[in-house]
């Protein structure tokens, strides 16, 4: 085929593809540019239209790379520096467009095509700037604001994408930051920001393995990546130190676990799902310990990371039941059960609402001063020491608020041995079937308690006679020496 023949024939496809861009069918258009090239390469009107075709694709690299060709094959093609500058600036490239603008002003300093282009390029260096400082002082939210204005400017900007995604990892918001990684690793496998961003959501989101993995990944493609190389170092540490004191727990070495974890949760505070689980496990060392109220504590704190986290909850609720602090661990099972119906939490709230009931009625052991393993004998042993100490007449030359005091001790001391003393009533007491009676101990006298105690054979012939009022026992007193 001829030459003339050849440039008649791209000149018709050139047209033809005109034709389907004008009525917007932008892929039909694209292949008849391509094949216009195929036919005339050095004609850099076809690349030029080839890369307006790409821009109304959104494909603005494509579009770059061909009007770059263009102007390689005709410096002085002045349509292809306005390509070339609003490519550059909708791609962020901040130097490439001010370079483009300065080429095509050359040509005619009063021209105005790319003036929405200049003013567009003063805005994003100015976002790039402030991004740039809120970045740097770690202001990861107003970074945020200042990506997406930018990225208004320059929708295709790779660069500011990731440090969007940047800042929404180290916001917490991982599943945005994450999508935004992988969109840009589909596009391009070996872009080590993306790799390094991806990278950040694992290991943000407890997997310390992959998140490792990306971070090397990153350096192998850039190995001066200054980011990926400080993660790397962070999530190797992490893993060491976690995997030493689970290791250290299980062997029941709990000391040098307490220290191990306590050294790992130093490394990345900003690290909240790996930090909550370290401090439960710090939690678990310090129960064993015995070290309750800093076990509590640690759970607190896991659970101030992460607020469902099931694990920390029940266990701060078993520690707050152990230390018989029954309306804490209460509180906390009714948070549990909102977030897991299961039979085994409902049987251990149903437990501790019954404890938190029994704590807030008389202690009888207490009273009598035995534990609740006492014999019976015991309780005998001490109910007596106590009522001698107790018993109103001892205390006859005592002040009217002193004497008060000193019966309501004696009465106390009459409830609680009755109670303790019937093993039928110790057994509803210590079971706590005794709620549904709560004031049953009103009716009982604390005069004929100590009586039957101390005068059993009185008792056996019917008793006492009845008392006339005298709040010490009728017809009798008792005097102390």
């Amino acid at each position: 085929m001829e030459v003339v023949e050849i440039e008649r024939l791209a000149e018709e496809k050139k047209n033809s593809g005109n034709e389907e861009y004008k009525s917007k069918r932008y892929d039909a258009a694209l292949r008849l540019y391509t094949e216009a090239i195929n036919l005339s390469p050095d004609t850099a009107a076809y690349y030029g239209n080839r890369s307006a075709c790409h821009m109304m694709r959104g494909d603005y690299r494509a579009a770059l790379n061909d009007v770059k060709k263009a102007i390689t094959i005709d410096e002085k093609y002045e349509k292809g520096y306005v390509r070339l500058a609003k490519c550059s600036l909708m791609l962020g490239d901040v130097i490439g467009t001010e370079q483009a603008i300065r080429k095509f002003l050359s040509f005619d300093a009063s021209n105005t095509a790319l003036r929405d282009e200049i003013a567009g390029l003063k805005q994003l260096r100015d976002y790039n700037e402030k991004a740039a400082a809120c970045y740097d002082s770690q202001d990861y939210r107003t970074c945020l604001y200042h990506c997406d204005n930018a990225i208004k400017i320059a929708p295709s900007s790779i660069q500011n994408k990731l440090l969007k995604a940047e800042c929404l990892a180290m916001l917490q918001r991982f599943e945005e930051a994450s999508n935004i990684a992988i969109t840009v690793m589909q596009m391009n496998s070996a872009n080590a920001d993306a790799i390094y961003v991806r990278g950040l959501t694992l290991y943000y989101c407890d997997n310390l393995e992959k998140g490792l993995l990306h971070f090397e990944r990153a350096l192998l493609l850039d190995p001066d990546h200054k980011k990926a190389k400080a993660m790397r170092q962070k999530a190797k540490q992490l893993k060491e130190k976690k995997e030493s004191g689970n290791e250290l727990f299980k062997t029941g070495k709990f000391r040098p676990a307490l220290t191990t974890y306590s050294e790992a949760l130093e490394i990345d505070p900003q690290n909240k799902d790996i930090n909550s689980k370290l401090y439960y496990n710090r939690a678990l060392v310090n129960s064993k310990l015995g070290n309750l109220r800093e076990a509590i504590t640690d759970c607190t704190k896991a659970l101030s990371l992460n607020d469902k986290y099931m694990k920390a909850l029940l266990q701060r609720a078993k520690l707050y039941y152990n230390m018989e602090n029954f309306e804490e661990a209460v509180k906390d099972y009714e948070v549990a059960i909102k977030l897991e119906r299961s039979i085994e939490i409902k049987n251990l709230l149903k437990d501790a609402k019954l404890q938190l009931k029994k704590s807030k009625r008389k202690d009888y052991y207490k009273i009598l001063g035995v534990t609740k393993q006492a014999t019976e004998d015991e309780i005998k042993k001490a109910y007596r020491k106590r009522a001698l100490v107790h018993h109103p007449d001892r205390h006859a030359n005592a002040t009217d608020e002193e004497k008060k005091e000193q019966e309501r001790k004696f009465k106390e001391l009459g409830e609680a041995y009755t109670v303790l003393s019937d093993p039928m009533k110790k057994s509803r007491y210590d079971s706590g079937h005794d709620l549904e009676d709560m004031s049953s101990g009103a009716d009982i006298d604390p005069q004929n308690v100590y009586r039957q105690f101390f005068f059993p054979s009185e008792f056996s012939f019917g008793g006492f006679p009845a008392s006339g009022g005298n709040a010490h026992g009728g017809n009798y007193s008792f005097h102390f020496g």
